[in-house]
Protein backbone atom coordinates (compact mmCIF):
# COMPACT_ATOMS: atom_id res chain seq x y z
CA UNK A 1 0.00 0.00 0.00
CA UNK A 2 1.17 3.32 -0.60
CA UNK A 3 2.58 5.62 2.39
CA UNK A 4 0.39 8.32 1.26
CA UNK A 5 -3.14 5.64 1.80
CA UNK A 6 -1.48 5.06 5.38
CA UNK A 7 -4.11 6.80 8.48
CA UNK A 8 -1.66 8.98 10.06
CA UNK A 9 -0.56 7.51 13.67
CA UNK A 10 -2.08 10.54 15.00
CA UNK A 11 -5.08 9.87 14.05
CA UNK A 12 -5.14 6.34 14.95
CA UNK A 13 -4.10 7.72 18.61
CA UNK A 14 -7.36 10.19 18.21
CA UNK A 15 -9.54 6.86 17.34
CA UNK A 16 -8.43 4.93 19.82
CA UNK A 17 -8.68 7.55 23.33
CA UNK A 18 -11.98 8.14 22.05
CA UNK A 19 -13.45 4.25 22.28
CA UNK A 20 -10.90 4.20 25.05
CA UNK A 21 -13.13 6.85 26.87
CA UNK A 22 -16.53 4.95 25.62
CA UNK A 23 -15.52 2.07 27.27
CA UNK A 24 -14.29 3.48 30.36
CA UNK A 25 -17.58 5.36 30.56
CA UNK A 26 -19.42 2.26 30.34
CA UNK A 27 -17.64 0.34 33.08
CA UNK A 28 -17.67 2.71 35.19
CA UNK A 29 -19.98 5.56 35.39
CA UNK A 30 -18.56 7.37 37.68
CA UNK A 31 -15.73 8.55 34.99
CA UNK A 32 -19.31 10.21 33.05
CA UNK A 33 -19.99 11.80 35.80
CA UNK A 34 -16.73 13.47 36.79
CA UNK A 35 -16.17 13.84 32.74
CA UNK A 36 -19.43 16.64 33.13
CA UNK A 37 -18.56 18.34 36.07
CA UNK A 38 -14.82 18.93 34.86
CA UNK A 39 -16.80 20.45 31.71
CA UNK A 40 -19.24 22.41 33.92
CA UNK A 41 -15.86 24.22 36.01
CA UNK A 42 -13.81 24.75 32.75
CA UNK A 43 -16.51 27.01 31.03
CA UNK A 44 -16.63 28.89 34.11
CA UNK A 45 -13.31 28.93 34.39
CA UNK A 46 -12.86 30.56 30.95
CA UNK A 47 -16.19 32.53 31.34
CA UNK A 48 -14.92 34.11 34.58
CA UNK A 49 -11.35 34.63 33.66
CA UNK A 50 -11.10 35.54 29.74
CA UNK A 51 -6.92 35.77 30.13
CA UNK A 52 -6.79 32.22 31.13
CA UNK A 53 -9.13 31.55 27.57
CA UNK A 54 -6.33 33.60 25.79
CA UNK A 55 -3.88 31.91 27.10
CA UNK A 56 -5.18 28.33 25.66
CA UNK A 57 -6.25 30.24 22.21
CA UNK A 58 -2.24 31.34 21.79
CA UNK A 59 -1.34 28.27 22.48
CA UNK A 60 -3.72 26.11 21.12
CA UNK A 61 -4.57 24.10 23.94
CA UNK A 62 -8.19 25.07 23.82
CA UNK A 63 -8.79 22.67 21.13
CA UNK A 64 -7.63 19.50 23.13
CA UNK A 65 -8.59 20.41 26.16
CA UNK A 66 -11.94 18.51 26.19
CA UNK A 67 -9.60 15.34 24.54
CA UNK A 68 -8.93 12.89 27.31
CA UNK A 69 -5.59 13.71 28.76
CA UNK A 70 -3.87 9.93 30.17
CA UNK A 71 -4.55 6.30 31.00
CA UNK A 72 -3.09 4.33 33.41
CA UNK A 73 -2.06 0.64 33.23
CA UNK A 74 0.23 -1.91 35.10
CA UNK A 75 1.69 -5.02 33.29
CA UNK A 76 3.67 -8.24 34.85
CA UNK A 77 6.16 -9.10 32.59
CA UNK A 78 9.09 -7.71 30.28
CA UNK A 79 7.26 -9.22 27.22
CA UNK A 80 4.20 -7.65 27.74
CA UNK A 81 5.86 -4.03 28.26
CA UNK A 82 7.97 -4.51 24.94
CA UNK A 83 4.73 -5.31 23.20
CA UNK A 84 2.47 -2.34 24.61
CA UNK A 85 5.31 -0.37 23.35
CA UNK A 86 4.53 -2.13 20.51
CA UNK A 87 1.32 -1.47 20.34
CA UNK A 88 1.04 2.41 21.29
CA UNK A 89 4.46 3.23 18.63
CA UNK A 90 1.53 2.05 16.09
CA UNK A 91 -0.37 5.56 17.26
CA UNK A 92 2.31 7.65 17.42
CA UNK A 93 3.30 7.09 20.91
CA UNK A 94 6.58 6.68 22.16
CA UNK A 95 7.82 6.15 25.84
CA UNK A 96 9.01 9.09 27.53
CA UNK A 97 10.83 9.89 31.13
CA UNK A 98 11.38 7.11 33.76
CA UNK A 99 9.47 7.05 36.94
CA UNK A 100 10.94 5.10 40.00
CA UNK A 101 8.13 4.37 42.74
CA UNK A 102 9.86 2.07 44.67
CA UNK A 103 10.82 4.41 46.91
CA UNK A 104 7.46 5.81 47.94
CA UNK A 105 6.26 1.38 48.74
CA UNK A 106 4.90 0.92 44.95
CA UNK A 107 6.36 -2.01 43.54
CA UNK A 108 6.48 -1.06 39.83
CA UNK A 109 8.70 1.31 37.84
CA UNK A 110 7.06 2.97 34.78
CA UNK A 111 7.21 5.10 32.03
CA UNK A 112 4.71 7.41 29.77
CA UNK A 113 4.07 6.85 25.96
CA UNK A 114 2.89 10.02 24.77
CA UNK A 115 3.32 12.15 21.54
CA UNK A 116 6.42 13.50 20.88
CA UNK A 117 5.72 16.69 18.88
CA UNK A 118 3.89 19.67 19.66
CA UNK A 119 2.13 19.06 16.28
CA UNK A 120 1.26 15.60 17.16
CA UNK A 121 0.09 16.85 21.01
CA UNK A 122 -2.21 19.02 19.35
CA UNK A 123 -4.01 16.39 17.30
CA UNK A 124 -4.51 14.00 20.25
CA UNK A 125 -2.67 14.60 24.12
CA UNK A 126 -3.69 11.15 24.93
CA UNK A 127 -1.21 9.21 27.00
CA UNK A 128 -0.59 6.24 29.19
CA UNK A 129 1.52 6.13 32.36
CA UNK A 130 2.53 2.64 32.05
CA UNK A 131 4.05 0.37 34.79
CA UNK A 132 5.65 -2.79 35.01
CA UNK A 133 5.34 -5.13 37.98
CA UNK A 134 8.87 -5.45 39.58
CA UNK A 135 8.65 -9.57 40.95
CA UNK A 136 12.25 -8.79 42.51
CA UNK A 137 10.60 -6.48 45.25
CA UNK A 138 8.29 -9.44 46.48
CA UNK A 139 10.63 -10.94 49.91
CA UNK A 140 8.27 -13.72 49.94
CA UNK A 141 10.18 -16.27 47.24
CA UNK A 142 7.43 -18.88 46.96
CA UNK A 143 4.54 -16.53 45.86
CA UNK A 144 7.36 -14.74 43.73
CA UNK A 145 7.30 -17.86 41.44
CA UNK A 146 3.97 -18.20 42.10
CA UNK A 147 3.25 -14.21 40.27
CA UNK A 148 5.51 -15.40 37.77
CA UNK A 149 4.19 -18.73 36.72
CA UNK A 150 0.56 -17.04 36.87
CA UNK A 151 1.88 -14.50 34.52
CA UNK A 152 3.49 -16.60 31.89
CA UNK A 153 0.54 -18.26 31.43
CA UNK A 154 -1.30 -15.11 30.03
CA UNK A 155 -1.58 -13.39 27.26
CA UNK A 156 -3.11 -9.82 26.64
CA UNK A 157 -2.68 -9.43 23.41
CA UNK A 158 -5.67 -11.03 20.60
CA UNK A 159 -4.30 -12.34 17.34
CA UNK A 160 -5.23 -9.99 15.07
CA UNK A 161 -4.04 -6.90 17.62
CA UNK A 162 -0.11 -9.07 17.38
CA UNK A 163 -0.83 -9.66 13.29
CA UNK A 164 -1.75 -5.87 13.09
CA UNK A 165 1.06 -4.51 15.04
CA UNK A 166 3.65 -6.73 13.10
CA UNK A 167 1.79 -5.16 9.25
CA UNK A 168 2.77 -2.14 10.72
CA UNK A 169 6.25 -2.24 11.34
CA UNK A 170 6.45 -4.12 8.18
CA UNK A 171 4.43 -2.21 5.85
CA UNK A 172 5.26 1.19 8.03
CA UNK A 173 1.77 1.88 8.20
CA UNK A 174 -2.34 1.03 8.51
CA UNK A 175 -5.05 1.80 6.03
CA UNK A 176 -8.41 3.28 6.99
CA UNK A 177 -9.84 -0.55 7.31
CA UNK A 178 -7.24 -2.16 9.27
CA UNK A 179 -6.23 1.19 11.53
CA UNK A 180 -10.40 0.50 12.46
CA UNK A 181 -9.75 -3.00 13.61
CA UNK A 182 -6.53 -1.92 15.20
CA UNK A 183 -8.61 -0.04 17.56
CA UNK A 184 -10.69 -2.74 18.39
CA UNK A 185 -8.41 -5.14 18.88
CA UNK A 186 -5.96 -3.35 20.72
CA UNK A 187 -9.28 -2.03 23.38
CA UNK A 188 -9.52 -5.67 24.45
CA UNK A 189 -5.83 -5.07 26.08
CA UNK A 190 -7.64 -2.93 28.57
CA UNK A 191 -10.96 -4.01 29.05
CA UNK A 192 -11.86 -4.85 32.51
CA UNK A 193 -12.21 -8.72 33.33
CA UNK A 194 -14.77 -10.10 35.85
CA UNK A 195 -13.43 -13.67 36.38
CA UNK A 196 -9.85 -13.94 37.71
CA UNK A 197 -6.91 -16.20 36.68
CA UNK A 198 -6.15 -17.29 40.52
CA UNK A 199 -7.94 -18.98 43.46
CA UNK A 200 -9.66 -16.79 46.15
CA UNK A 201 -6.70 -18.20 48.28
CA UNK A 202 -3.93 -17.30 45.77
CA UNK A 203 -5.56 -13.77 45.52
CA UNK A 204 -5.28 -13.02 49.05
CA UNK A 205 -1.78 -14.64 49.16
CA UNK A 206 -1.02 -11.86 46.66
CA UNK A 207 -3.56 -8.93 47.90
CA UNK A 208 -1.43 -9.24 51.68
CA UNK A 209 1.61 -9.02 49.79
CA UNK A 210 0.53 -5.62 48.03
CA UNK A 211 -2.90 -4.60 46.71
CA UNK A 212 -0.69 -3.60 43.64
CA UNK A 213 0.44 -7.18 42.72
CA UNK A 214 -2.91 -8.42 43.67
CA UNK A 215 -4.03 -6.41 40.45
CA UNK A 216 -2.00 -6.85 37.98
CA UNK A 217 -1.43 -10.57 38.54
CA UNK A 218 -4.50 -12.00 39.40
CA UNK A 219 -6.57 -11.11 36.01
CA UNK A 220 -6.60 -12.18 32.07
CA UNK A 221 -5.10 -8.55 31.54
CA UNK A 222 -3.95 -4.88 32.69
CA UNK A 223 -7.44 -3.18 32.56
CA UNK A 224 -7.43 0.52 32.50
CA UNK A 225 -7.41 1.70 35.97
CA UNK A 226 -8.21 5.49 35.63
CA UNK A 227 -8.68 7.81 32.50
CA UNK A 228 -8.02 11.78 33.43
CA UNK A 229 -9.64 14.88 32.43
CA UNK A 230 -8.07 17.72 32.83
CA UNK A 231 -9.53 20.37 34.34
CA UNK A 232 -8.71 24.55 34.49
CA UNK A 233 -9.15 24.67 38.33
CA UNK A 234 -8.36 21.70 40.44
CA UNK A 235 -9.59 23.31 43.52
CA UNK A 236 -13.01 23.78 42.80
CA UNK A 237 -13.58 20.30 40.89
CA UNK A 238 -12.04 19.17 44.52
CA UNK A 239 -14.76 21.34 46.16
CA UNK A 240 -17.40 20.05 43.64
CA UNK A 241 -17.10 16.33 43.95
CA UNK A 242 -19.37 15.82 47.21
CA UNK A 243 -22.08 17.61 45.57
CA UNK A 244 -21.72 15.30 42.43
CA UNK A 245 -21.86 11.65 44.78
CA UNK A 246 -17.78 11.72 44.24
CA UNK A 247 -15.77 11.36 47.35
CA UNK A 248 -12.36 13.19 46.75
CA UNK A 249 -9.02 11.60 47.84
CA UNK A 250 -8.08 14.33 50.98
CA UNK A 251 -5.27 16.39 49.33
CA UNK A 252 -4.82 17.38 45.89
CA UNK A 253 -0.80 15.62 44.72
CA UNK A 254 1.43 18.05 43.44
CA UNK A 255 2.19 21.65 43.77
CA UNK A 256 -0.03 24.48 45.41
CA UNK A 257 -2.88 26.58 44.20
CA UNK A 258 -1.35 29.71 41.68
CA UNK A 259 -2.18 32.23 39.62
CA UNK A 260 -0.15 30.72 37.02
CA UNK A 261 0.08 26.58 37.44
CA UNK A 262 2.90 24.60 37.23
CA UNK A 263 3.89 21.01 36.26
CA UNK A 264 1.24 18.64 37.32
CA UNK A 265 -2.17 18.93 40.57
CA UNK A 266 -3.92 15.30 40.88
CA UNK A 267 -6.76 14.80 42.58
CA UNK A 268 -9.02 11.53 42.63
CA UNK A 269 -12.34 9.30 43.77
CA UNK A 270 -12.00 6.16 45.96
CA UNK A 271 -11.35 3.02 43.87
CA UNK A 272 -14.53 0.98 43.17
CA UNK A 273 -14.87 -1.80 44.76
CA UNK A 274 -15.70 -4.35 42.26
CA UNK A 275 -17.20 -8.34 41.98
CA UNK A 276 -14.59 -10.38 41.01
CA UNK A 277 -15.14 -14.34 40.02
CA UNK A 278 -12.04 -16.50 41.38
CA UNK A 279 -11.07 -19.53 39.33
CA UNK A 280 -12.42 -21.73 42.61
CA UNK A 281 -15.74 -20.20 43.02
CA UNK A 282 -18.80 -20.39 40.81
CA UNK A 283 -20.29 -16.86 40.13
CA UNK A 284 -19.12 -13.45 40.86
CA UNK A 285 -18.55 -14.04 45.31
CA UNK A 286 -15.32 -12.16 45.20
CA UNK A 287 -14.36 -8.54 44.93
CA UNK A 288 -11.28 -6.31 44.07
CA UNK A 289 -10.34 -2.74 44.33
CA UNK A 290 -8.26 -1.12 41.79
CA UNK A 291 -9.86 0.86 39.25
CA UNK A 292 -10.48 5.24 39.94
CA UNK A 293 -11.51 8.31 39.36
CA UNK A 294 -8.39 10.83 38.61
CA UNK A 295 -8.50 14.52 37.35
CA UNK A 296 -5.50 16.86 36.63
CA UNK A 297 -4.60 20.16 36.15
CA UNK A 298 -1.44 20.96 34.24
CA UNK A 299 0.66 23.69 34.33
CA UNK A 300 4.15 24.88 33.13
CA UNK A 301 6.85 22.63 31.78
CA UNK A 302 9.78 23.59 34.38
CA UNK A 303 13.44 23.96 33.28
CA UNK A 304 16.99 21.67 35.16
CA UNK A 305 16.78 24.88 37.60
CA UNK A 306 12.81 24.98 38.15
CA UNK A 307 12.40 21.52 38.58
CA UNK A 308 15.28 21.47 41.25
CA UNK A 309 13.87 24.18 42.66
CA UNK A 310 10.55 22.80 42.82
CA UNK A 311 11.52 19.33 44.40
CA UNK A 312 13.21 21.56 46.73
CA UNK A 313 10.33 23.19 48.04
CA UNK A 314 7.90 20.26 48.06
CA UNK A 315 11.30 17.96 50.30
CA UNK A 316 10.90 21.19 52.68
CA UNK A 317 7.19 21.22 53.28
CA UNK A 318 6.92 17.51 54.00
CA UNK A 319 9.86 17.53 56.44
CA UNK A 320 8.33 20.72 57.84
CA UNK A 321 4.80 18.11 58.26
CA UNK A 322 6.86 15.60 59.84
CA UNK A 323 5.93 12.84 57.21
CA UNK A 324 3.36 12.28 54.28
CA UNK A 325 0.58 14.16 53.87
CA UNK A 326 -2.69 12.43 55.08
CA UNK A 327 -6.57 13.48 55.62
CA UNK A 328 -5.68 13.87 59.27
CA UNK A 329 -3.04 16.63 58.16
CA UNK A 330 -4.60 17.74 54.94
CA UNK A 331 -5.54 21.35 55.92
CA UNK A 332 -2.04 21.54 57.72
CA UNK A 333 0.08 20.18 54.43
CA UNK A 334 -1.85 22.85 52.17
CA UNK A 335 -1.02 25.58 54.28
CA UNK A 336 2.95 24.74 54.62
CA UNK A 337 2.79 23.80 50.94
CA UNK A 338 1.88 27.66 49.95
CA UNK A 339 4.20 28.80 52.71
CA UNK A 340 7.67 27.44 51.12
CA UNK A 341 5.85 27.74 47.26
CA UNK A 342 6.25 31.91 47.95
CA UNK A 343 9.71 31.19 46.84
CA UNK A 344 8.62 30.37 43.39
CA UNK A 345 8.04 33.22 41.58
CA UNK A 346 4.73 33.39 40.54
CA UNK A 347 4.71 35.53 37.28
CA UNK A 348 5.12 34.24 33.74
CA UNK A 349 7.67 37.55 33.23
CA UNK A 350 9.90 36.48 35.98
CA UNK A 351 9.53 32.90 35.55
CA UNK A 352 11.12 33.38 32.67
CA UNK A 353 13.68 36.25 33.21
CA UNK A 354 14.81 33.38 36.10
CA UNK A 355 15.46 30.22 33.82
CA UNK A 356 12.39 28.04 35.79
CA UNK A 357 10.22 27.14 32.53
CA UNK A 358 10.34 26.46 29.27
CA UNK A 359 8.04 28.52 27.13
CA UNK A 360 6.56 29.25 23.41
CA UNK A 361 7.07 32.22 21.41
CA UNK A 362 4.56 33.59 18.68
CA UNK A 363 4.94 36.49 16.46
CA UNK A 364 1.87 39.10 17.33
CA UNK A 365 -0.15 40.62 14.30
CA UNK A 366 1.77 44.20 15.32
CA UNK A 367 4.97 42.26 14.73
CA UNK A 368 3.98 41.00 11.83
CA UNK A 369 2.96 44.47 10.35
CA UNK A 370 6.13 46.02 11.31
CA UNK A 371 8.40 43.41 9.40
CA UNK A 372 9.93 45.98 6.83
CA UNK A 373 10.85 48.49 9.37
CA UNK A 374 14.17 50.28 9.52
CA UNK A 375 14.26 50.57 13.09
CA UNK A 376 12.09 47.43 14.49
CA UNK A 377 13.98 45.87 17.28
CA UNK A 378 16.07 42.43 16.30
CA UNK A 379 16.57 40.97 19.88
CA UNK A 380 13.91 38.68 21.51
CA UNK A 381 13.72 40.99 24.84
CA UNK A 382 13.82 44.09 22.29
CA UNK A 383 10.77 42.25 20.00
CA UNK A 384 8.98 41.02 23.09
CA UNK A 385 9.49 44.65 24.86
CA UNK A 386 7.64 46.32 21.70
CA UNK A 387 4.68 43.65 21.62
CA UNK A 388 6.23 42.10 18.56
CA UNK A 389 6.82 38.87 20.16
CA UNK A 390 4.23 37.14 22.63
CA UNK A 391 5.06 33.98 24.89
CA UNK A 392 3.03 31.39 27.07
CA UNK A 393 4.49 28.52 29.50
CA UNK A 394 4.65 25.53 27.74
CA UNK A 395 2.20 23.30 29.09
CA UNK A 396 3.80 19.84 30.74
CA UNK A 397 3.13 16.53 29.24
CA UNK A 398 4.35 14.60 31.69
CA UNK A 399 4.44 12.86 35.18
CA UNK A 400 5.82 13.21 38.73
CA UNK A 401 6.94 10.43 40.88
CA UNK A 402 5.69 11.69 44.26
CA UNK A 403 1.83 12.52 43.11
CA UNK A 404 1.64 9.16 40.85
CA UNK A 405 2.75 7.54 43.88
CA UNK A 406 0.33 9.15 46.23
CA UNK A 407 -2.31 8.46 43.92
CA UNK A 408 -1.40 5.06 43.98
CA UNK A 409 -1.31 5.13 47.94
CA UNK A 410 -4.74 6.96 48.07
CA UNK A 411 -6.12 4.23 46.29
CA UNK A 412 -4.54 1.24 47.49
CA UNK A 413 -6.14 1.77 50.88
CA UNK A 414 -2.68 3.41 52.14
CA UNK A 415 -1.18 0.30 53.41
CA UNK A 416 3.13 1.27 54.07
CA UNK A 417 5.54 -0.59 52.76
CA UNK A 418 9.26 -0.34 52.44
CA UNK A 419 10.91 -1.32 49.45
CA UNK A 420 14.22 1.45 50.31
CA UNK A 421 14.84 3.11 46.85
CA UNK A 422 15.56 0.32 43.74
CA UNK A 423 15.73 2.77 40.71
CA UNK A 424 16.70 0.65 38.05
CA UNK A 425 16.13 2.54 34.48
CA UNK A 426 18.71 0.25 32.76
CA UNK A 427 16.37 -3.16 33.48
CA UNK A 428 13.34 -0.80 32.87
CA UNK A 429 15.14 0.20 29.55
CA UNK A 430 15.92 -3.50 28.63
CA UNK A 431 12.32 -4.96 29.63
CA UNK A 432 10.86 -2.27 27.00
CA UNK A 433 13.04 -2.91 24.59
CA UNK A 434 13.81 0.43 23.97
CA UNK A 435 15.78 3.79 25.55
CA UNK A 436 13.04 6.04 27.36
CA UNK A 437 13.14 9.68 26.31
CA UNK A 438 14.04 12.50 27.88
CA UNK A 439 11.05 14.80 28.88
CA UNK A 440 13.68 18.24 29.46
CA UNK A 441 15.35 18.00 26.16
CA UNK A 442 11.93 17.61 24.19
CA UNK A 443 10.75 20.82 26.07
CA UNK A 444 13.72 22.43 25.11
CA UNK A 445 13.86 21.16 22.03
CA UNK A 446 9.82 22.53 21.23
CA UNK A 447 10.71 26.03 22.89
CA UNK A 448 13.51 25.90 20.27
CA UNK A 449 11.56 25.61 17.72
CA UNK A 450 8.89 28.24 18.31
CA UNK A 451 11.55 30.65 18.12
CA UNK A 452 12.90 29.51 15.17
CA UNK A 453 9.31 29.76 13.51
CA UNK A 454 8.51 33.38 15.68
CA UNK A 455 11.81 34.36 13.65
CA UNK A 456 10.89 33.05 10.73
CA UNK A 457 7.74 34.64 10.59
CA UNK A 458 9.24 38.23 11.78
CA UNK A 459 12.08 38.18 9.38
CA UNK A 460 14.86 37.41 12.13
CA UNK A 461 16.91 35.28 13.79
CA UNK A 462 15.95 34.12 16.97
CA UNK A 463 16.50 30.55 17.17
Amino acid sequence: MPAHDFVSPDSIRAQFSAAMSLMYKQEVPLYGTLLELVSEINQQVMAQQPEVAQALRWTGEIERLDQERHGAIRVGTAEELATIARLFAVMGMQPVGYYDLSSAGVPVHSTAFRAIHERSLHISPFRVFTSLLRLELIDNLPLRELAREILAKRQIFTPTALELIAQCEREGGLGAADAERFVVEALHTFRWHQDATVTAAQYQQLHDQHRLIADVVAFKGPHINHLTPRTLDIDAIQRGMPAKGIPPKAVVEGPPTRRHPILLRQTSFKALQEKVAFSDQQGSAGSHTARFGEIEQRGAALTPKGRALYDRLLDATRVSLGGAPTEANAERYMALLKEHFAAFADDLAQMREQGLAYFRYFATDKGLDARELADRPDSLEGLIEAGHVHYEALVYEDFLPVSAAGIFQSNLGGEAHDYGSNANRDAFEQALGLKVQDELALYAQSERRSLEACGEALGVVLG
